[in-house]
């Protein structure tokens, strides 16, 4: 068994409603959720949008392996209405949004998947959810805390 962590995100519509709907069918096809963080409200990153996202990190304890897990959540995502995903750095608005941001202390670089998640330390809004509920987690590259990352974010940012 393996213990992953997921960032989740949505902007569009009912954005708690799609969070909760995305952590379900994640329980009923991937694994256990153990531990989930709170909800928090956070601006767009990499676009400009009116619409806020609400963000939420989460423990899985799968069986399933990187590609997946990632094929599962791609499903899930498609399900509650994701038509487009991020292509480059061209973001924009979406119901729902579900990334591996770690998986155990596994790297991987391949076209589809790159693990960690290699933007996780630089967004607020998947560090400060993350803290929550792993705050000791250590990054397998850049051998910091959680706890750390952020404050080195948060540092960078004032």
């Amino acid at each position: 068994m393996a213990t992953a962590y997921l960032g989740l995100g949505s902007n569009l519509g009912n954005k708690r409603g799609y969070l909760i709907t995305a952590m379900s069918l994640l329980a009923e096809r991937a694994g256990d959720i153990p531990v989930v963080s709170g909800f928090h409200e956070t601006v767009p990153w990499g676009f400009t949008s009116p619409n806020t996202f609400l963000n939420v990190a989460v423990r899985l304890n799968t069986a399933l392996s990187p590609t997946d897990l990632l094929a599962v959540m791609q499903q899930i995502e498609r399900e509650l209405g994701r038509t487009h995903k991020t292509d480059g750095a061209t973001w924009q608005d979406r119901t729902i949004d579900i990334d591996i941001l770690m998986y155990d202390n596994m790297l991987m670089d391949t076209k589809e998947l790159t693990l960690p998640h290699p933007f996780m330390h630089r967004r607020l809004f998947v560090m400060q959810p993350l803290v929550e509920i792993a705050p000791r987690l250590c990054h397998p590259v850049l051998k910091c805390s959680m706890t750390e990352l952020l404050g080195i974010l948060i540092s960078r940012k004032s």
